[in-house]
């Protein structure tokens, strides 16, 4: 009888002459339920204690470093407690980078531009951390956290570290936790760190408020080059850079790059006593990028003999520690249970023109006041 036996193969009968098929074996669960538990045990919460967190960052852990990160980014406020204790604990570590903030106007470049550099950078055997901020939606909050699909060749470098982050309303996507996950990145032996912008708007101040050098990039032949540019920017700019001075477009570059040379000369001189320089690259035919990393070097050096690096790091870090006492504050307001409801309130008679937005306001604030107050008497 042809394949009386369990399992058998009809190719085995005799009739079927130099077919042979083997028996095979019994087939295996197409699930590891053990690997699985493993993983929701995983995902449900944080494995790793604090001081594991912290050893891992020091030994260059970058998985551990990630989800250190994204500790840093929940606004959950356990992961906010954890995230505080590791950076407390990394902050002896951090400091010994070289912060670069990157910005420029949408297209002209910026993700080309830093993988060309960073390529640059790591080819000298440089650790570096690319922190970039990818814009949220205002309506659904969500992003597209697309910036590792634009910088394959950096992403994939072992000397290199890109987090993109969405901005998630803050302003332009750069606050305190830009700063604290620079802090992490430091600890984890990155001495280079970008920040890349949004783009040109009110997120380059709170840039220059954590960087060493600040790098505008611009480009040329799209019309009057200075027409948009909010000078306050160009103020801030340690050197400007025209990206895209390849082909047909080198000599607008080249007239765009005396244009930036003469409306800087206009400005007051920095505090720093360095006189911003005006430079033109290819990012795409990565021409331009070594005199762009030495102009970087010259400042550092300029700004280092002269004792300004070290006193705008001292300045950095007053700035962050009002802000972070703002932010906590704004939090512990709005997070009040009895403030959400009067605030509900309040914004009916605004919009009912039974009072001012102003009265409002102050009478919301003066109630804040009053159950601090009374929480301070009852501890």
């Amino acid at each position: 009888m042809i394949g009386d036996l369990p399992h058998s193969h009809i190719e085995n009968d005799p009739q079927f002459a130099g077919l042979t098929v083997n028996q095979g074996i019994e087939p295996l669960s197409s699930v590891n339920e053990d690997s699985v538990k493993r993983f929701l045990k995983h995902k449900k919460g944080r494995t790793f204690s604090v001081q594991q967190y912290v050893d891992g960052i020091l030994n260059g852990d970058i998985t551990i470093l990630s989800q250190a990160v994204t500790l840093v980014e929940s606004s959950k406020p356990d992961h906010q407690e954890t995230a505080q204790e590791i950076i407390v604990k990394c902050l002896p570590f951090s400091g010994n980078s070289v912060r670069i903030g990157i910005t420029g106007v949408p297209g002209v470049g910026k993700s080309t531009f830093i993988e060309a550099m960073g390529k640059h950078i790591t080819a000298q055997g440089k650790k570096l951390a690319v922190l970039t901020i990818d814009p949220s939606s205002e309506r659904t909050k969500g992003s597209i956290l697309g910036d590792k699909t634009r910088m394959e060749d950096l992403s994939i470098d072992p000397n290199a570290y890109i987090r993109p982050s969405p901005s998630a309303g803050s302003l332009g996507g750069v606050a305190r936790k830009t700063r604290e996950t620079i802090v992490l990145c430091e600890a984890a032996g990155f001495n280079h760190i970008f920040i890349e912008t949004v783009g040109v708007g009110q997120s380059e101040t709170a840039v220059h408020s954590m960087v060493d050098f600040f790098l505008l990039l611009m480009l040329a032949g799209a019309g009057d080059e200075l027409q948009g540019i909010k000078r306050g920017i160009m103020e801030m700019a340690d050197a400007i850079t025209i990206n895209k001075a390849d082909g047909s477009n080198v000599e607008r570059a080249g007239l765009a790059r005396v244009q930036y040379m003469n409306a800087l000369h206009l400005f007051p001189a920095p505090d720093s006593g360095w006189k911003p320089k005006v430079l033109t690259c290819s990012a795409y035919l990565k021409t331009g990028i070594s005199e762009i990393w030495n102009t970087i070097d010259e400042y550092l050096t300029h700004v280092r003999s002269n004792g300004y690096f070290q006193h705008r790091r001292n300045e950095q870090s007053k700035f962050w520690m009002y802000e972070t006492i703002n932010e906590q504050l704004r939090n512990n307001f709005y997070q009040n249970e009895e403030i959400k409801m009067m605030m509900e309130e309040s914004e009916r008679k605004v919009l009912k023109e039974e009072i001012s937005s102003f009265v409002a306001a102050k009478r919301l604030l003066d109630r804040y006041e009053q159950i601090r107050k009374k929480m301070n008497i009852h501890n």
